[in-house]
């Protein structure tokens, strides 16, 4: 079908909005024909029609609420005839790392190994960023895990939110290539409030110097998951797109942690404590089916290639998460984020600031790749990440 269009599908609700793209509409009147498994127009004396995935099946009978909206195209919603199958939106972290396996350790940006042949006897999730505090809260006697802390012993990993701990003391190293180095905080600050972070060593990948995560003591590393890819010893690396993987395990993130906590309201933080981006999940069910069409002037050139381009083919699917977003970097939205950094009902989730930056980009061209009475939502930009 040369005619480009965007199909959002809701498998929870089963239900779809399809929008055909403006620039892809003759002048003359246009009848779009809409099949379970196709969608059709005809202007004039050609026809051009685009067949649906497989596992999408329209019910056309159901269609309504047909508008034409300047700058957008043709606007239509509709049921699914059934729902597509469920999408796997397990955290790729928590499944993949078991007990009693060898795994290595790579650098996402560039492949180096950072870890290699680990075994671990014990993967435990550790409890949330503020638990300490809820002890507190909770007990009436002094808290009983004030002088203890939560580091992995021995062939220990410890899982948290956006991160991973490991017992630096018997690491695997490549013997011709040391894991990382350190960046001490002599360049910091030496206000009172950089005193923390200096307590702190950045993890630097030793081939790409690319911060991979932190020194918290003298025998625990924690990695951060959209820094480090793992994989079982005997399996083979292959390598992934840096702006797909962060948008993958970020929305991964999104999605286990509003399945375990019930919040839906996330800020994004980096290592130097800024906060800079409000995240609200939409919801975590949609499956996006678009086709790009013959013209060009909807495509979206960017420093990512076409990660917001589906895979391949006339017409590409994938899964996806959808929020809400504001930025906050340069003070942007300030009031906003002091309301949500004191409410309960907000997790924060930290990640290397330099992610942080690269994922606010990602959102964006998100943003702009979709028709654009799509793109904002009361006070807020829309986004789609790709799981």
């Amino acid at each position: 079908m040369a005619g480009g269009f965007l199909l959002e599908i809701r498998r929870g609700t089963q239900s779809a909005l399809l929008v055909i793209r403006e620039a892809d509409l003759p002048s003359s009147p246009v009848d779009v024909s809409v099949a379970a498994d196709c969608l059709e127009t005809r202007s004039g004396g050609s026809c051009e029609a685009a067949a649906l995935p497989a596992e999408v099946r329209l019910a056309p009978s159901s269609c309504r609420g047909l508008r034409r909206l300047p700058g957008d195209g043709l606007h239509l919603r509709m049921r699914l005839r059934r729902p597509p199958p469920s999408a796997d939106l397990v955290f790729t972290l928590r499944e993949s790392l078991k007990p009693q396996k060898n795994y290595v350790f790579y650098c996402q940006s560039c492949g180096d190994i950072i870890v290699k042949d680990r075994k671990f006897l014990r993967v435990l999730p550790l409890p949330s960023e503020n638990w300490n505090a809820l002890v507190e809260e909770w007990c009436c006697h002094p808290n009983p895990f004030a002088r203890s802390t939560l580091h992995p012993k021995h062939d220990d990993c410890f899982l948290g939110d956006t991160f991973f701990l490991l017992n630096s003391g018997n690491e695997s190293h490549v013997p011709e290539s040391p894991m990382c180095c350190s960046e001490t905080g002599h360049h910091a600050s030496q206000s009172g409030s950089n005193l923390k972070s200096k307590e702190n060593t950045r993890v630097i990948c030793k081939r790409c110097k690319t911060m991979l995560g932190e020194t918290i003591s003298s025998g625990t590393i924690k990695y951060y998951v959209t820094e480090v890819i793992i994989r079982p010893s005997e399996g083979s690396f292959s390598p992934t797109p840096r702006p797909q993987f962060v948008q993958s395990m970020v929305a991964q993130c999104l999605v286990e942690l509003s399945s375990a906590k019930s919040t839906f309201r996330f800020t994004v933080k980096g290592d130097n404590g800024k906060t800079y981006i409000l995240i609200w999940l939409l919801n975590s069910d949609t499956l996006l089916v678009e086709s790009l069409g013959s013209s060009s002037s909807h495509s979206v050139s960017t420093l990512f290639g076409d990660i917001f381009m589906p895979s391949s083919g006339p017409v590409r699917t994938w899964n996806a998460v959808k929020v809400l977003y504001q930025p906050c970097i340069k003070s942007r939205n300030k009031d906003l984020a002091d309301a949500w950094e004191n409410d309960m009902g907000v997790h924060p989730l930290k990640f290397p600031s330099e992610t942080c930056l690269e994922l606010l980009l990602i959102l964006g061209l998100s943003t702009t790749s979709l028709p654009p009475s799509l793109r904002c939502m009361n006070s807020f930009q829309v986004a789609f990440l790709k799981i």
